[in-house]
């Protein structure tokens, strides 16, 4: 199952953002293929890191093509076999950076593909530490640049562990290989890149132009909050633009027009998060679309774009409240 983002699963933190069936639950996708992102850590030691073996691509070798991957030959390693297929130029991942990227993974004894993003045309944006995706990606993707197409092998230790992972069709004796095309790296201090843009509407709230990957101020004026959706660029990326059922990796905070109040902030939680703008209220919907990548967007949310009179429990927000974001939009996945 894919791990859900922090604007649909509400975990600890935040159930803002997310839309809400006309049941009042919130949306939330979900799939039966198992993601790197379906186990929580091993604690197992680190794994030495060998050459092979490794299966084969006997098809879509270029980067950015489906690949396909023959099935293992023998016995696979006991050990992480990782090779670089295409190497790259691009960033250094760091551990604990979030990756954007296309993968397909795949068992090694009958080369049953369990999961793949390209069929999905949606990259998968993941970050690089322990609890988040399992180890073997964490090992053999760390110190990889951008542009890199990585093969690996990952035994059941540093994978889905002895249980497996059922749903997926993954057994506990299972070595999974993974084929990985790394789009994007992005540490969590990530922020906008581009061309301030000037914020001289009285009326609305001022913004903070700040790339430093700390939060930037929003100063709300002492004004009646508007009653249409505002979305306006605060700084203005070249990047390519937001379809309505894009994916996003973004850096952002809201606050509330009343009070300046912040109820949730990917800054104060040290992360970025990802989330298709088919499972966010209709003002985030809205308001990104036709947006740029490398932007930072004021949105301000009248209620009835937002949470009406249904705002979700323990978030800070009271009923017909207007919201106010700056959304730092670092990637199209």
């Amino acid at each position: 199952m894919r791990r859900r983002s922090l604007l649909i699963a509400v975990p600890a933190g935040m159930a803002t953002l997310a839309a809400c069936n006309d049941d009042g639950a919130s949306s939330a996708e979900s799939s039966d293929s198992a993601s790197p992102s379906a186990s929580a850590t091993s604690g197992a030691p680190a794994p030495k890191i060998v050459d092979g073996p490794l299966p084969a691509i006997t098809a879509g070798a270029k980067f950015g093509e489906k690949p396909t991957v023959a099935k293992g030959s023998g016995d696979p390693s006991g050990q992480l076999a990782v090779k670089t297929v295409i190497a790259g130029n691009g960033r250094t991942a760091a551990e604990g950076d979030f990756l954007v990227a296309n993968y397909l993974g795949q068992i090694w004894d009958t080369a049953k593909v369990f999961d793949n993003s390209f069929d999905r045309g949606s990259a998968l944006a993941i970050q690089l530490a322990q609890a988040s995706v399992i180890d073997g990606w964490r090992y053999a993707l760390t110190g990889k640049k951008v542009g890199s197409r990585v093969e690996f092998a990952v035994p059941p230790t540093w994978g889905y562990g002895k249980e497996g992972y059922a749903e997926g069709g993954i057994k506990g004796t299972d070595t999974l290989v993974f084929v990985v095309d790394m789009k994007g790296v992005y540490p969590v201090t990530s922020s906008a890149k581009g061309t301030n843009v000037a914020q001289d509407n009285v009326d609305l709230p001022k913004a903070g132009t700040n790339t430093d990957g700390k939060a930037p101020s929003i100063e709300i004026p002492k004004k009646d909050a508007p009653a249409e959706l505002v979305s306006s660029y605060v700084i203005e990326g070249d990047g390519e633009k937001v379809a309505a059922d894009s994916g996003l990796l973004v850096q952002y905070k809201g606050v509330l027009w009343d009070s300046g109040k912040e109820f949730d902030s990917t800054y104060a939680r040290k992360t970025l998060t990802s989330f298709s703008l088919d499972g966010v209220v209709k003002g985030w919907k809205q308001g990104l679309t036709g947006k740029k990548v490398g932007s930072r967007v004021l949105i301000v949310i009248p209620p009835a774009l937002g949470y009406g009179d249904n705002p979700p429990s323990g978030s800070g927000i009271e009923k017909d409240s207007t919201l106010v974001f700056t959304v730092d939009i670092l990637a199209k996945l």
